[in-house]
């Protein structure tokens, strides 16, 4: 069973567009980030949520 710690729950808000960086404007994942979660560790894919949210905040500030 796994331990409650080792479940990292997917980004996706189903909002699911790639812009010309191949980054989800809904998540903020990029297409590799997306292709390698199905197999990703709790640990690569707390990693991944990380990246995609330092990513997210910088297009949001780039914006504003």
């Amino acid at each position: 069973m796994p331990v409650l710690d080792d479940v990292v729950p997917s980004p996706c808000v189903r909002a699911c567009t790639l812009d010309d960086d191949e980054v989800c404007v809904g998540c903020g994942r990029s297409l590799g980030e997306i292709k390698a979660w199905g197999g990703a560790d709790p640990a690569a894919r707390r990693r991944i949520i990380a990246q995609a949210q330092t990513r997210k905040a910088r297009k949001i500030r780039a914006f504003a």
